[in-house]
Order: C-alpha cells, then structure tokens, then sequence
C-alpha cells in the first residue's frame, strides 16, 4: 500500500487578502460547516460584515440550537491586541454569545488569555481560538485544517454551573440526573445526536440546522410522560408549519410514527409536531429503555425534518 505524505502549505499563499479572499471563503457553506464540525456546535451563516447592535463582525453566525450569536473574527497573520480588544468588547456588550478568533498563528499570551477568559466568563460568553493550516498530499489541492487552540473548559463551567444548583430539591433534582444519564447514554451509543449540557428543566433541545427550528426532548415527572417536539418557530412560523404538513403530514407518519400531533398553535409563537409516550420518569431502572426511546425518535425526528427545513 502506497501512503502519501502531509505537506504543509503556507496560507498566504492560498489566500492573497483577509477581507478580499480569506473572509468570503470562510462564510462558504461548506467552510461554515467544517468550523461546525470543529467546534462541534451547529451553525447558520447570518451574514459578513454585519452590525450586532453596535458592533460588526467579520463574519456573523447564529447557533441554530438556542438562536445566539456566533461571532468569528478572522486574520491570516500572528493574532494582535487589536483583535482581542474586539472581541472583549463583544464580549462585554453581549448577554450571550460565542465568539471564535481565527488566525493563521496563535501567541501564546492570546492563546492564554482565551483560557482564562472561559474560566471566568459564565456558560453565556464562550471563546474559541482557532490556527488555520492548509496540508497536501503530492499534487492534491491543499485542504484546509481548523487546528483549535483554545475552547471553553465545559468541566470547570460544569462545576460552577452544579455551585449554583445546590439548593434545587424535588423535581428538578430528577430532570438535572436524568438529562445527565442520557447524555451518557447518547455517548456510548456513538449516535451522532449532540445533546445539551444537563440542566435541572424538564426539557433540552436538539438542533436541527437552522435557526427557528429545533426539536426539544420533554419529560415530565408530575404527569409521567415524555415527549418529542419538532418547534416551528420564527416570524414565518405559521407559513412553515403549513407548508410542512401540507407536504410532508403522510410520509412522516409513515417513516417516523402514525401518532405524529400536528398543532398550529395559532394564539402562540410556534408551532410543533410531537410524539408523546408514558413512562415512570422517576423510575430509574427503565431510564436505559426510556434513552433509548429517546434517542431513536429524535435520530428519525433529525433524518426526516433536517432536509425539509434546508429547503424552507
């Protein structure tokens, strides 16, 4: 077997300007994706050079999970105070946000003050340092490599984020552990659903692609049920919903559940498409099997709404 061998090519050379060249590629749908995969959070193209109040990005994005902004600032040389200043005053001006610096080299007091910036910012205000580098293999056309040098410690915001939960009793301690053991549950599976960090509510969200739809896990333990939605959302809300079920209410109850409840809602914001099934949410023993349920719903809630949402 022949194996190639990884050479390293030097940005500048692929990209002649940051604003000119560097900046559109990386708002391609196809780039926002890998900085998706990379940071392994969904993302929607909002617009470049885009006002957020009174700031303006180089590139502006939402996290199509919960709506928030996501701002990247980009540079194809070494990282400058300028840019930190930048993203400090996002940063300070934003209730939450996700702000991701790329650069073509990192120093290390940035790369330092990234870290310390997600150790004492709380789970709203999040950092992301990222070094682009470009390899090939002989005569392949460079491929880009989004190396991350600095990412929010979820542990230590885990940890500060329990600190504030010590007092919650009842219910809330039930939904807290039970979000937790279907997170661990989703991991060893290798399911490709990314769940939300464990929070004492009775709900948590799946993202779905796009901002204004999402599908949300519900569990109850007053009225013993859980249920999946696919949330409809936005200012076209009503108009979406329609066309959805106009077009899709058959094969849907054919390729996720024939109980499908299609609800408009019309004196509220959304409009959903749930399934509900009883279970004893305090009964421990059955939480495997109710994560299971839960985990092959929500995969075929992704697998039929995500391509119809990409076409709204």
């Amino acid at each position: 077997m022949k194996i190639g061998r990884l050479v390293k090519v030097d940005i500048r050379d692929l990209w002649t300007g940051e604003a000119s060249h560097f900046t559109p590629w990386l708002a391609s749908e196809e780039n926002i994706a890998l900085i998706s995969e990379a940071i392994d959070l969904e993302l929607e193209l909002v617009g470049q050079e885009k006002n957020v109040g009174p700031f303006r990005a180089d590139i502006l994005c939402k996290n199509t999970l919960d709506d928030h902004y996501v701002l990247i600032e980009n540079q194809l040389e070494r990282t400058d105070h300028t840019h930190l200043g930048q993203l400090l005053t996002y940063a300070a001006g934003l209730d939450a946000v996700t702000i991701i610096w790329i650069a073509r080299i990192f120093t290390e007091e940035h790369r330092a003050a990234l870290d310390w910036l997600n150790r004492v910012t709380d789970d709203g205000i999040n950092f992301f340092g990222i070094e682009i580098e470009a390899y090939k293999i002989g005569n392949s056309d460079p491929a880009p490599y989004f190396k991350i040098v600095s990412k929010p410690n979820d542990w230590t915001k885990a940890v500060k984020t329990a600190a504030s939960n010590q007092n919650i009793t009842g219910a809330k301690t039930i939904n807290l552990e039970y979000w937790g053991a279907m997170k661990e549950y989703f991991e060893k599976t290798g399911t490709k659903l990314k769940c939300q960090k464990p929070a004492p509510q009775h709900y948590t969200n799946f993202a779905i692609g796009r901002a204004n739809f999402y599908i949300q896990a519900t569990v109850s333990v007053k009225f013993n049920f859980i249920r999946i939605d696919f949330i409809i959302g936005g200012p076209n809300a009503k108009a979406a919903f329609k066309t959805i079920k106009d077009n899709y209410e058959i094969e849907a109850g054919q390729k996720i559940s024939a109980e499908l409840n299609w609800a408009e809602l019309p004196d509220k914001l959304v409009s959903i498409v749930s399934l509900k099934r009883n279970e004893a949410i305090s009964d421990k023993k059955s939480w495997p099997e109710q994560h299971q349920w839960l985990m092959e719903t929500v995969e075929k809630f992704d697998a039929f709404f995500r391509p119809i949402v990409r076409q709204l």
